[in-house]
């Protein structure tokens, strides 16, 4: 650690939370009520067992799938991710850092310079010791615009990154005081040579190595040998992904037998899932929302008053009754929720209002249907959702027609690319990571093609501001932004439903679907 940085106190077993990390912030994360149920979850694990295969039956998985960590998109790869892959830090369920390859991070008074010591005698699964050099070319490549790395908007602000010794020492534009957030972005998978060689080989540190790689169909990890924290993680001797992109048949593979745990229970089916001997329902909070996507830089989308008859088109009420059945919440088109501590929850609830809608939509001057792209690979219940959306629609004058998608391929043909499309969004740690991920102008993720330069200007004060009270209302100014002007309609903030059989141990409810993604990494087969 250089002399000239700040090293935070209460660093314990590995982990810090974000109050000690910096001290005069609040905590961020969850509600204390949902922390403290994580905490008891723990606290009923049993003694981990090592052996067998774990198996997951996954929604998420297409064709296109790679194991370059830049354009890991779906469910499937971030989970295997997060099997074969290591990071400089995690999240914990707490919402505080977990140090992995990054042993501690500090950083100077100013929240610019910020400091990175790295474990030694970790070693990558090809038998190469994990370096500084090796961490530098990881966060360069990725900030990199030809990587085009979905953790490009979150790099944006960093201005130099060196070796320096055992420590990676990164200078920044500008303050930003969530910078160890930054470095958990699932994207950032350490790689030998930053993956430059060839970031798709699938080599990292994580506590299985890649064993069978076939997008869209199957995936398999093997233990190893080699891992540094054994005794955390990488319990059983294989892990298996199946891609079952279909609802029913998911189901059956879980109440067969045939895997241990799926996701993706869509809440219209989960009283009958219950059902099932053996099968626990994993329901969880948190960030996570489902969308739709408008491209404001293409027309007839480039019309705010026409983005704005839309958002008052959707009945958001009925979609979170008969969609999520009552496992979410309402959104207010910006992609924040209660999920995050500096959340601003007096902002007015936008509600379906027909005459409102047809007002803006004449006044749009746009005439002719509207064509909505929609997959059930977007969200559980998209089309469905998709069709209420068309109803409502009528009511407000506004002809919506709807093209159902195949969900292969969907993700990379459809989603960003097309004017107006579903989609969904797992969420982030931290506002600024979720803002500077996906609504940033420059933000290589931007699916609205959103584009603001009072919004972009707010997001860097916002990452400087120490006063948690003035950052709270930079947000709020920017939440309003998105939401009267954005090209984003969220109407509903989902929890995440995933089911494991009873021959699973270690599985422990978190905000993010199977774990965060770690459950096959962090769960066993009981004996």
């Amino acid at each position: 650690m250089s002399r000239n940085s700040t090293r935070s106190a209460g660093i314990a077993a590995g982990r810090l939370s974000r109050r000690e990390f910096l001290g005069h912030a609040t905590a961020l994360g969850v509600t204390a009520t949902f922390a403290n149920s994580l905490v008891a979850g723990a606290a009923k694990a049993q003694v981990p067992h090592r052996g067998g295969i774990l198996k997951a039956g996954l929604a998420g998985g297409q064709s296109t799938d790679s194991l370059d960590p830049a354009i890991a998109g779906g469910l499937v790869p971030g989970a295997f991710g997060k099997c074969w892959g290591e990071m400089l830090v995690e999240v914990t369920p707490d919402n505080g850092i977990e140090y992995r390859i990054a042993e501690e991070i500090g950083s100077s008074k100013d929240a610019k310079t910020w400091t990175m010591k790295i474990r030694k005698g970790i070693e990558f699964h090809n038998g190469k010791t994990v370096t500084v050099e090796d961490v530098v070319a990881t966060i360069q490549r990725h900030s990199d615009t030809k990587s085009n790395s979905g953790a490009l908007g979150v790099l944006k602000s960093i201005d130099t990154i060196k070796a320096s010794g055992d420590e990676v020492v990164v200078t920044l534009k500008d303050a930003n005081a969530d910078f160890p957030y930054l470095m958990a972005d699932y994207h950032l998978i350490i790689q030998p040579n930053g993956g430059v060689d060839n970031p798709a080989a699938g080599i990292s540190a994580g506590p299985y190595k890649v064993a069978v790689d076939q997008p869209g169909v199957r995936h398999v990890g093997e233990r190893f040998a080699g891992y540094w924290q054994s005794g955390k993680m990488g319990f059983a001797d294989q892990v298996e992904i199946i891609v079952i992109n279909d609802t029913t048949a998911r189901i059956s593979a879980l109440q067969s037998g045939q895997v241990h745990m799926i996701n993706r229970v869509e809440p219209k089916v989960v009283d009958l899932v219950k059902r099932v001997p053996g099968v626990t329902i994993q329901n969880a909070s948190g960030p996570g929302f489902y969308d739709f996507n408008m491209l404001c830089d293409t027309p007839p989308f480039n019309n705010n008053d026409l983005r704005i008859a839309l958002k008052l088109a959707i009945n958001r009420e009925e979609m979170l009754d008969k969609i999520l059945r009552g496992y979410g919440s309402l959104g207010n088109d910006f992609p924040i929720n209660s999920a995050y501590p500096l959340f601003s929850d007096d902002l007015e609830q936008r509600a379906f209002d027909p005459d409102k809608a047809k007002f803006h939509y004449r006044k749009s001057g746009h005439s002719g249907p509207i064509l909505l792209r929609t997959s059930d690979a977007a969200f559980p219940g998209a089309v469905d959702a998709a069709q209420l959306y068309q109803q409502s629609c009528a009511k407000a004058g506004i002809a919506l027609e709807i093209k159902r998608e195949p969900g292969d391929g969907y993700w990379s043909d459809v989603w960003i690319k097309q004017p107006f499309s579903t989609a969904y969004w797992t969420g982030r740690p931290t506002q600024d990571v979720m803002y500077s991920t996906a609504y940033l102008s420059t933000a290589a993720w931007n699916d609205t093609h959103f584009s603001n330069e009072k919004f972009d200007k707010l997001l860097v004060e916002a990452r400087g501001e120490l006063d948690q009270g003035k950052r709270k209302n930079l947000y709020r100014e920017m939440a309003i932004i998105i939401r009267d002007e954005g090209g984003v309609i969220v109407p509903m903030f989902n929890q995440d439903v995933d089911a494991t059989s009873a021959q699973v141990g270690g599985f422990v409810k978190t905000r993010g679907s199977l774990m965060g993604g770690l459950a096959l990494a962090k769960c066993w087969l009981t004996p």
